[in-house]
Formats: C-alpha cells, structure tokens, sequence
C-alpha cells in the first residue's frame, strides 16, 4: 500500500477507536489508541521521527502541564473538597445550591483544569446528597455542564481552548472578552434549563446512611500558596508574556516545597492526557500529509460549505465533538481553519466547548463525572444526560449565534 492509503488507513481506525472509546476484547482505552495510530504512522513511514516529533505543539503541552500542577497544589491543599463540603451545606434549598455550585464551578474552570474540578468536586457532593435522601444526578450534571461552559471563557479552561491560543496566537485578555459574555449566558440559560427539568425531581429517597469517607485535609498554608499561583498564572497571562513559560515558571515554583513532595504533585498531572495529545498531534499530521483534508475542505467549499463561514463552523464542531469528543475534534479542525480569522478561532473554540453539554461523550469532563458518580452509587445514563444535554445544547448554540449576529461576525 502507498503512503496515502497507509496514513488514512491509520487516521480512519484510530479516530473510529476514539469514537468508540476503546476496542473490543482488548483492555485499551482512547489514549492508548490514539498513541498507537502515532506509533503507525512512523513505522509505516507516513512520517519521519523529525516530523511526528516536530508536528506536537510543545506550547500547549507546557501550558497543559504547568495548569495541572497548580490545579494539584489546589487539590492536594483540600481546597476544593473543602469548598465541595461548603457548598454541599446548602442543599436544603435545591434551587439556591444548584445555582451556587455551578456558578462557583464554572468560575474554577474558567482558570483551572476543569476536568480535575470535577474529579475532587463529584464524591463528595454524590455522598452529601445521598445522605440527605437528595437526588444527586441533577446536581452532578449540573456540574458536568457548568465546568464546561466556565472553561469556554479563557484560553486557560480546557484543554482544546489552549490548543486554539497556542496555534492562532491568540490574546488572554481578547479571548475573554470575546468568549466570556456569551459562556456567562449559557450558564445562566442552563441554570434555568436544569432547574426546569428536575423541578420534581430533586428528591427521591430518604436519607441514606454513607460509609465515612476520608476527604483530603484542609491545609491553610498550602491552599493560599495555590491560590496565589492561580493569580500569578492569571496577572502573567493579561501581561502578555510567553503563556506556556509563564505558566511553566509559575508551576516550577510550587515544586519547591518543603512539605509538598514533588512526587504526590506530579502525580496528579493527567498524563493520559498529554500522552492522548501528543498521539493525536502526530496522527492527524500524517493524515494531512496526503492532501485527502485539503482535497476534501476544496470540494465542500466549491458546494457552498465552508469553515470561514462562522455557522456551519460552528455545526461542523459541534457535530464532530459529539462523534469523537472535544479535544480529539479540535485537533483534527485546527489545521484546516482560514488563514487571518480570529474571530473563527473564537468561534470554534466555544462551539467545541459548548458541545461538550450534548452528550456524554462530548467531552472528559462529562465522563469523569458519571464515573466518579458511578464509583459513589449514583448511576448516571447516557439518556440520563441527553434529556437535559439536547435542551441545553441548543440553548448554548442558540446563544452563540446569536453573538456572532451582535457582534457582526456573521
């Protein structure tokens, strides 16, 4: 076989495997299929070593690591169990708690790791409930949905929104005033969204008595030094510096700790991700490498379907994030966008993110939530999700037209 057929052989098999989220009989998940496909493209001779090395955006994994070791100084601090178990005092009022706790979440997500939001936020909150004989789906979705759209305001929330900023050189301070008002609405509309939906279903049982767990200790000293790196990250970021040395710097300061020991820090760094990163980087570099994108993007264009006209970019992500997943869909979208629009990469940036409602697939914020839910006896469903993510979706797209209408991008 040539090099062509070789490569979209490869790209087909492991953006299905993505999809799919693993392969049958083998004990392999999405980020091991994804370095596979890397592995092939360079054994087959689709690329060089050079190349598949040299086709990973170095920028945004430095941005990606550094974040997630201020978002585990944060974590290992008992910061965010701490603000969970505060939070979770407010569940007498169900409207007024769901509403704190996604405001605060999404707050967290717009300049931490939201993925690991969810992973310190969602036990306690599903243990909380059960014990006051609360239904904790609503809760948890509301969570899920919130991270999302908090982490759709600044370049720094998700990890796709840092492959946009890295790849189009875009500004902190422009990012956000451009994807913060709308990503601000969309919160509210799925406040509102949310709460209609489970009006009568906010109680379901009675309360049930929850093994004692053991959450993280509340340290002061070590809570306000994340916190401060968290403002650091944030000052360095509007100064226009370098992000991803900034960011890098910020981290490495934190490594020098007494107490905090550089393993348990590091630790905490999603290594899956980067790893799933870097793979994907490489398998859509040799698939581009035959012209098939290019060759493909031409032809739609010549049929009146284009990705610099911000509407159908905006469906093409969303139906894309929802096949392969966010990040994945970023990935594959980024080399092929217009040349000089920035206002496009706003727009692709927010339409992958706010995707991510749709399903439960749509991205690892929804999947770390129902499995952490699940690992705490709480059972979300994938229809579960969608009678609430299809409303919310279409409010958050409807929201995001409507912008790119006001502020004349369309």
């Amino acid at each position: 076989m040539d090099s062509a057929t070789v490569s979209s052989l490869v790209f087909f098999v492991t953006y299905a495997g993505v999809a799919l989220g693993g392969i049958p009989r083998l004990a392999i998940d999405r980020t091991g299929i994804a370095l596979l496909g890397a592995i092939a493209m360079v054994v087959f001779g689709v690329l060089t070593p050079g190349r598949a090395l040299g086709s990973i955006s170095l920028g945004t994994l430095l941005l990606l690591y550094g974040l997630m070791v201020v978002s585990a100084q944060l974590r290992l601090g008992g910061f965010y169990t701490w603000l969970a178990v505060r939070i979770a005092s407010m569940a007498g009022n169900p409207g007024k708690f769901l509403f704190m706790l996604m405001i605060t979440s999404g707050l967290l997500a717009s300049v931490l790791a939201n993925d690991i939001i969810c992973l310190a936020f969602t036990p306690v909150l599903a243990v909380a409930l059960r014990r006051r004989g609360m239904n904790p789906v609503p809760f948890l979705i509301g969570l899920a949905m919130a991270t999302n759209l908090g982490s759709a305001a600044t370049i720094i929330g998700n990890p796709q929104s840092m492959l946009i900023g890295q790849t189009a050189g875009l500004s902190f301070r422009d990012f956000l005033l451009w994807c913060g008002p709308p990503s601000f609405v969309c919160l509210l509309f799925t406040y509102l969204i949310l709460r209609l939906v489970y009006r009568k279903r906010f109680f379901n049982s009675i309360p049930q008595p929850m093994k004692e767990k053991k959450w993280p200790d509340f340290n002061r000293w070590q809570t306000t030094k994340g916190l401060a790196a968290a403002v650091a990250v944030v000052a360095l970021l509007f100064s226009g510096l370098p992000r991803e040395w900034s960011v890098i710097t910020v981290a490495g300061v934190l490594l020098l700790s007494r107490k905090m020991h550089t393993r348990a820090i590091l630790g905490l760094v999603d290594w899956h991700l980067i790893t799933l990163f870097c793979g994907l980087f490489v398998v859509v570099a040799g698939f581009n490498s035959t012209g098939i994108p290019q060759s493909f993007l031409g032809f739609l264009e010549s049929r009146g379907v284009s990705l610099s006209n911000p509407f159908t970019l905006s469906i093409s992500a969303v139906a894309l994030s929802n096949v392969v997943s966010n990040v994945p869909a970023t990935v594959l979208l980024s080399p092929h966008m217009p040349q000089g629009g920035t206002v496009l990469w706003y727009i692709l940036s927010l339409a992958t993110t706010y995707a991510g409602n749709l399903l439960t697939i749509g991205s690892m914020a929804n999947l770390i939530v129902i499995e952490q839910a699940r690992l705490s006896g709480v059972k979300i469903t994938f229809g579960e999700y969608a009678r609430s993510g299809v409303l919310v979706t279409a409010m958050n797209i409807a929201v995001l037209f409507g912008w790119i209408l006001l502020t004349g991008a369309g």
